[in-house]
């Protein structure tokens, strides 16, 4: 890969940015560069950025934490679903003004990151759509949506960033944030002890009872009198099964067909997807979001592995890692009804086993801590690189499943 320097000289995490729909509509990727003073290639990091998020895809908005780095990017061409995170001192440096005005005109989405120290130029405040404003530094966190009524008004929209919980979410959409950014899937589990009906939803118990006799290796026959309950999941099925991202060469066009074309181990991985985005539950849009991506790079981490039946168990863990938080109900009650391989189970609960330094890796790339990344990545003695390229190539197959 022509990218591979930069891939190996820049720890990446990505997180999502969610409008006031709950739903996402832009992913961050931060770049930590891995020694300061590093000279590193802004063109390399816009075309490994562009094989994930292409002109015509998705929207990605880069945080980069190296001066000079951005500094290049500001002065580079860019796609038009392309945002750059720019703080605050370099808005304000005069330095930057040109390239700063010349990417405006040009089209593209600059956001501001972080309180100014000086008034920003008059001419340069008008190139920022949105400022981003961290939960920790929010001046105005105790303002509820017109508990100031005489408060100077802010100058531009913003987007809340820090957020880990749905009450904060919730609140920064309150103070009138056109976004959030971060995962909202940090909030205390107010656990159930029923059964997982506890969530309402009739589509979730098909999928349970499907899971149930796919693992019982049941006859075709008797899956499809199952699936034909909620005719909306069938569909549902054969779109994901469908999508680039499963990669099958030939249309499957029934659950049967499916079947046949599978098997039942990997027909029991596309049910775990299904578990993990069944919920209706605007707010949980996020952790549905959180566990697609969660699957997709631990499968990606153990592709080194060269053993296809732990790949699909470590994809099951990332997806299976948020159940509790949709069926509000501990892991070592809801695995009792939804059947795991053991590996799994030990990873979910109780934190042990074989998968579990993958899925701490996951966690700390989610949290943006080049510190864990490091840990986590020594533990498993992996490169910063192919950490890096199994986060692109995770990232790429959850566009191609949307």
């Amino acid at each position: 890969m022509s990218d591979a320097s930069i891939l190996g000289q820049v720890a990446l995490c990505y997180s999502p940015f969610i409008d006031r729909n709950r739903a996402v509509k832009a992913t961050r990727l931060t770049v930590f560069p891995l020694w300061p003073g590093a000279a590193l290639d802004a063109g390399q990091l816009l075309e490994a950025v562009a094989q994930v998020w292409p002109a015509d895809g998705g929207t990605v908005s880069l945080n980069v934490l190296s001066e000079s780095l951005l500094a290049d990017l500001l002065r580079a061409p860019s796609a038009a679903n392309l945002m750059l995170e720019v703080p605050s001192f370099m808005a304000s440096d005069p330095a930057q003004q040109q390239a700063l005005l010349a990417l405006h005109a040009g089209g593209s989405v600059l956001l501001l990151k972080g309180r100014p120290v000086n008034e920003l130029p008059r001419e340069v405040l008008p190139c920022f759509r949105y400022s981003i404003v961290d939960l920790a530094e929010d001046r105005r966190l105790h303002e509820g949506p017109a508990a100031s009524p005489h408060a100077p008004s802010r100058s531009i929209a913003f987007v809340q960033s820090g957020i880990r919980t749905i009450a904060e979410m919730e609140a920064s959409f309150g103070r009138g944030a056109a976004a959030v950014l971060g995962w909202p899937i940090d909030d205390v589990l107010a656990v159930s002890h029923g059964t997982s009906r506890a969530v309402g939803q009739a589509d979730l118990q098909v999928i349970v009872e499907l899971i149930h006799r796919v693992d019982r290796e049941e006859s075709i026959d008797r899956l499809e009198q199952t699936l034909r309950r909620d005719p909306t999941l069938a569909f549902k099925l054969l779109r994901y099964i469908n999508s680039p991202a499963f990669g099958l060469r030939v249309e499957i066009s029934s659950f049967a067909h499916a079947i046949m074309m599978l098997g039942h181990r990997k027909l029991k991985r596309w049910l775990a997807l299904l578990l993990a985005t069944a919920t209706r539950d605007a707010n949980l849009r996020p952790v549905m979001f959180a566990a697609v991506r969660r699957g997709l790079l631990m499968e990606e981490l153990g592709r080194s592995m060269g053993d296809e039946e732990m790949r699909n168990e470590m994809f099951i863990c990332g997806v299976f890692s948020l159940l509790d938080r949709m069926f509000k109900q501990s892991f070592a009650d809801l695995l009792k009804s939804i059947p795991v391989p053991e590996r799994v189970a030990q990873a979910l609960v109780s934190n042990t086993g074989p998968y579990q330094p993958y899925f701490d890796l996951v966690r700390a790339v989610e949290g943006e801590s080049l510190f864990d990344v490091r840990a986590a990545a020594e533990k498993l003695f992996l490169g910063v690189g192919e950490i890096n390229r199994a986060q692109l190539r995770a990232l790429a197959a959850a566009a191609q499943l949307e």
